[in-house]
């Protein structure tokens, strides 16, 4: 084996750790240039595409929390990360969930959930989630072809994404998405980890769901208690070039992962079994 056909392998085979995506599919991109040993997995291309997967991570992983199966931590078992768009397979039981997360609504006390802006269409049996705010999109994939047809069915008033179709509902714009201030370093890290989802689910693997959360506007924390070890994590993010281009203040052998001035928490907490419940409201009424 050549030494260049040999580089490929390794970078191939971090971009499909990374990604779930088959080896031979990271192979032809490590080919064709599209991924290196610096960059195994495709960065989005653009601000607006970055900020739009950036905000769906925030909201996964607050909305999602312990409501995880089979450790798809995000809702997410695979990532095809095109730099014009991602497309994301779900878990085959939490389709509902995650765009019941990520849709936005306001309940009966006028209470909002969601990305502002986001809007749904389907496409087969594909559904674009795509921004009234960014010039950007994404594509959910799952292998029920039908998962979502109940987006084409009238939905309940609680349901803005549903009734305002072609423009944002007038309370969408009030609600705090992350930092309403421009956040590059905060988009390019978190675009880079939702891009990354079987590193990330590699956390839930012993219960099939770890703790979420985001910590102010710039800062997001994965716990877990019995499956991979931190460093063992750690290492493997920063491998697949998730701080790529860093500033230096993350260290080898610490669980704090930046970027400029945002950062993953990655950590391990006292074992506790959670019971799952999950509650999918994305659905017609």
């Amino acid at each position: 084996m050549s030494k260049r056909t040999d580089n490929r392998h390794r970078v191939a085979t971090i971009c499909r750790e990374a990604t779930g995506l088959p080896h031979h599919t990271c192979m032809e991109w490590a080919a064709d240039g599209l991924i290196s040993r610096l960059q195994p997995v495709p960065d989005a291309r653009g601000a607006d595409q970055r900020a739009l997967e950036a905000e769906m991570l925030v909201n996964l992983a607050n909305g999602l929390r312990h409501d995880q199966l089979d450790g798809a931590v995000l809702g997410l078992v695979r990532a095809v990360p095109h730099p014009e768009g991602p497309e994301f397979w779900v878990h085959p039981e939490m389709g509902a969930q995650v765009l019941s997360v990520l849709l936005p609504r306001i309940d009966s006390s006028r209470t909002g959930y969601g990305l502002p802006g986001l809007r749904a269409v389907r496409e087969g049996g594909r559904v674009r989630l795509w921004s009234l705010r960014r010039n950007a999109s994404v594509v959910l994939v799952h292998p029920d072809p039908e998962w979502a047809a109940y987006l084409d069915e009238p939905a309940c008033e609680e349901h803005i994404w549903w009734h305002n179709r072609d423009r944002m509902h007038p309370a969408e714009a009030t609600w705090h998405v992350g930092s309403r201030e421009p956040a590059p370093d905060r988009d390019r890290l978190l675009s880079r980890l939702i891009r990354r989802p079987r590193l990330v689910n590699a956390t839930g693997s012993a219960h099939g769901w770890a703790n979420t959360y985001s910590r102010g506007d710039r800062e997001l924390s994965i716990e877990w208690c019995c499956s991979v070890e931190v460093d063992d994590l750690a290492r493997r993010l920063r491998r697949s070039g998730l701080t790529a281009g860093q500033d230096g203040r993350a260290r080898a052998g610490s669980g704090r992962l930046a970027f400029g001035d945002a950062a993953v928490i990655v950590r391990k907490g006292p074992c506790a079994l959670v019971p799952v419940t999950l509650n999918p409201r994305a659905g017609a009424c």
